[in-house]
């Protein structure tokens, strides 16, 4: 059987090298990073096949180095699906204002392959990490059927296309989260212990009360409790009770901001008793129904997330990067496409709202120009000011980024 799977795997190989050498995909330069591409494409097809040889005779296959390969593939799935669908909102909407789009880009430069269509080029780049969609004339409005000859509605349309694709596409992926059989916690999440004047305490929840609903939403296990106090942090939150007697109450808590170190933000610990594993799944229409509620929640985090950090109850030590968002896009992959779905969703509403903010060289950023631009009453900046600004904005979030991966880095190897 190895010297079967073995067989397969180089004839695979072979037949790759072949296409490559034959359409030239690669100049002799490039020969190292051929061979490198088809050694890993090499180990991924054998781990493959292996994996599948294993689920066919029923035994438990041990990859070398799996769990990495499992990690590096769901972090680019992930990016490639935000990231292309962010781009396409830039290209379609560019399109359909008549502004010329020279290049289409997934990954960013050094080029490995592009293909030209028309007016426009389109290019798969070797450093995976984001695209681009090259459109004439951003800044200067003399470049015909540039973006910046364009009127300010159409701009504002074309720059902000990007983070409404991103805003919708987790509506997407979210009701075929839903559709997909997947794995939940169920059990009877109950209070274990309540800190004295805590907002916990002064409604009167009790060591021993089983918590049966959170604003009219059925609680199934404590991440759907931590998950509800999250949201409504700062608000009123009505929590359905079952007492010790069997009868039940609902008590109204306002979770704090800024508890006291250890109390969280309720004032009590929960456990879930009688613990057990569900495998479920949803018809579209109710799977729609849940995605968009979870959509429109993941929003309210964000939203909270983000205050919090102002407030001063999150430092940006929380920061990731993009190593610590691969750390946990590969853990999140080994529990399933369901939930690997779910985190491609929140990535997305993340890089929507992250997007918009008003920050140069972000989409944000360029938005501010325009709307600047309508304040003037039609006076715009100058192209080469507003391009040194994109360009300096740039290189502060590329410092940034820089500083965050090596926080990342440090804290997985002190783990």
């Amino acid at each position: 059987m190895n010297i079967l799977i073995a067989f397969m795997a180089l004839l695979l190989i072979v037949a790759v090298a072949s296409l490559i050498y034959k359409y030239k995909v690669f100049d002799r330069r490039e020969l190292p990073l051929m061979v490198v591409l088809v050694a890993a494409l090499a180990y991924f097809l054998m781990a493959f096949i292996a994996v599948i040889a294993g689920e066919l005779t029923g035994s438990n296959t041990v990859i070398p180095g799996m769990g990495t390969l499992t990690t590096i593939a769901a972090f680019f799935f992930v990016l490639a699906i935000v990231v292309i669908a962010h781009e396409l909102g830039h290209f379609v909407t560019a399109k359909a204002c008549g502004v010329k789009v020279d290049e289409f880009g997934v990954g960013f430069p050094p080029r490995i392959i592009a293909v030209k269509h028309g007016e426009t080029e389109y290019s798969l780049n070797l450093v995976p990490l984001g695209g681009f969609t090259k459109m004439a004339g951003e800044e200067d409005p003399k470049i015909e059927r540039s973006l910046a000859s364009k009127s300010i509605g159409k701009r504002l349309i074309v720059l902000s296309a990007g983070s409404f694709m991103n805003f919708i596409l987790p509506f997407l992926l979210l009701t075929i989260a839903f559709m997909i059989p997947h794995d939940i916690v169920t059990g009877n999440v109950s209070v274990a212990e309540v800190v004295a004047d805590s907002p916990a305490d002064i409604a009167s929840i009790q060591a021993g009360d089983k918590i049966l609903e959170i604003n009219g939403k059925t609680i199934n296990n404590t991440a759907d409790v931590s998950r509800y106090i999250q949201m409504y942090l700062g608000n009123e939150m009505s929590i359905l009770l079952e007492r010790g007697n069997g009868s039940t109450e609902t008590v109204i808590v306002v979770p704090r901001w800024n508890p006291p170190a250890g109390e969280g933000s309720v004032g009590f610990a929960i456990r879930t008793e009688n613990a057990a594993i569900e495998k479920i799944s949803y018809n579209p229409w109710v799977a729609f129904k849940k995605g968009s509620t979870e959509a429109f929640e993941t929003l309210v985090l964000f939203k909270n997330g983000i205050l919090s950090m102002f407030i001063g109850t999150s430092s940006a030590a929380d920061l990731v990067g993009p190593v610590g968002i691969a750390q946990i896009t590969g853990e999140v992959a080994r529990a399933g496409i369901s939930p690997l779905l779910q985190w491609t969703a929140f990535f997305s509403l993340n890089l929507a709202i992250i997007n918009l903010l008003p920050l140069p060289a972000l989409d944000g950023g360029r938005i501010i120009f325009v709307l600047l631009e309508w304040i003037r009453r039609g006076k715009k900046v100058a192209p080469e000011t507003e391009g040194k600004i994109h360009f300096l904005g740039f290189a502060l979030l590329i410092m940034l980024m820089i500083a965050i991966t090596f926080q990342d880095i440090g804290r997985i190897i002190g783990e």
